[in-house]
């Protein structure tokens, strides 16, 4: 049996100990994203490894496998809390929805094995608790528009960030009628309204490149392996915009300044990771920052209206000057 085939089948041994109704061959496509049929031959070598698997029919008639938790070897985890159950529980959605399907895989199969470790009249009353926070505390999705994120490509660059593996991408840049093959080494992603790919040409000049996802055609990992740089900084890099977009030509001082009744809301936005705030004696309130993307500042400081004030630079000072509005009734 291969590594990856003994792997899921612990994993659904997991599965089936924590879960008190058992589990079902839906569960096992979702979690696997795999069809029917590879979700039954997966349960027949479940039953053949685990033959004290119970199987049972439920009120629909699906077959539901569970294991009994007679097994001395796992961990009895007696510490785990409601509140603890449902922050995984809210970690592993969030992930989800930011794009980091692998996360969020991993994060379910930490709950799982923390159920699966506990007595089970604990771990049923803890896990309903914690359903019932999590239905208390509700779950916010992130505002606003955003482009829908393929999460097929976004598992394939996990994967080979991981490793990490050289990339070839079937890629179309905006000076590109038609895409073009692309090996690259990856080394990071950018995550916001729009999602970069921060990698490096296999055969370049060493420098790092955003590539934006939504014009990745297809993405597949060579069996190449190599060395990260070991004096890349991700955070660094990310820094040098204030959105997603980097450009070199407008990199440098932004100052901003917040109109006394604007400040206290401004106090509370952390504009850019390097940025420094300064009060004024008549509570007007001055962000500084080096970055690029004007247009992404643009955007932000609309919403603003009159409430700010660009110092700096003047070509944003002069982008923004005429879309500077007094009626808008309320602050972001």
């Amino acid at each position: 049996m291969s590594y990856s085939k003994a792997s899921d089948l612990l994993r659904i041994a997991d599965m089936a100990m924590a879960r008190f109704e058992g589990i079902s061959l839906l569960d096992i496509t979702r979690e696997f994203g795999c069809d029917h049929r590879t979700a039954q031959r997966m349960m027949r070598a479940f039953e053949g490894v685990f033959p004290n698997v119970d199987i049972v029919e439920d009120a629909e008639r699906r077959r539901r496998w569970h294991l009994p938790r007679s097994d001395p070897r796992w961990l009895q985890a007696q510490g785990i809390r409601d509140g603890e159950l449902a922050a995984l529980d809210m970690a592993a959605k969030r992930a989800e929805r930011d794009g980091a399907p692998d996360d969020a895989q991993r994060l379910r199969a930490l709950r799982d094995r923390l159920l699966a470790a506990m007595p089970a009249s604990h771990a049923r009353r803890t896990e309903a608790d914690a359903e019932a926070l999590l239905e208390s505390q509700g779950f916010a999705s992130r505002p606003g528009p955003r482009v829908v994120s393929d999460m097929q490509l976004l598992g394939t660059l996990t994967e080979a960030l991981r490793a990490p593996w050289e990339l070839k991408l079937l890629y179309r840049s905006a000076q590109d009628e038609a895409p073009k093959l692309r090996l690259l080494e990856p080394h990071g992603l950018l995550l916001g309204t729009r999602r970069y790919l921060v990698a490096r040409p296999s055969k370049g000049d060493g420098r790092m490149r955003r590539f934006r996802l939504d014009r990745v055609r297809s993405a597949e990992i060579t069996a190449r392996s190599f060395a990260r740089d070991p004096d890349f900084d991700l955070d660094a890099f990310a820094a040098r915009a204030f959105g997603s977009f980097h450009s070199d030509a407008e990199y440098g001082p932004v100052e901003w300044r917040f109109t006394p009744g604007a400040a206290p809301t401004a106090r509370q936005f952390i504009f850019h990771p390097q940025q420094e705030m300064t009060k004024a004696p008549d509570g007007s309130l001055t962000v500084r920052f080096k970055a690029s993307g004007h247009m992404e500042m643009a955007w932000h400081l609309y919403m603003w209206g009159d409430q700010v004030e660009v110092l700096a630079p003047e070509a944003l000072r002069e982008m923004v000057g005429d879309c500077r509005r007094g009626d808008f009734p309320a602050l972001p």
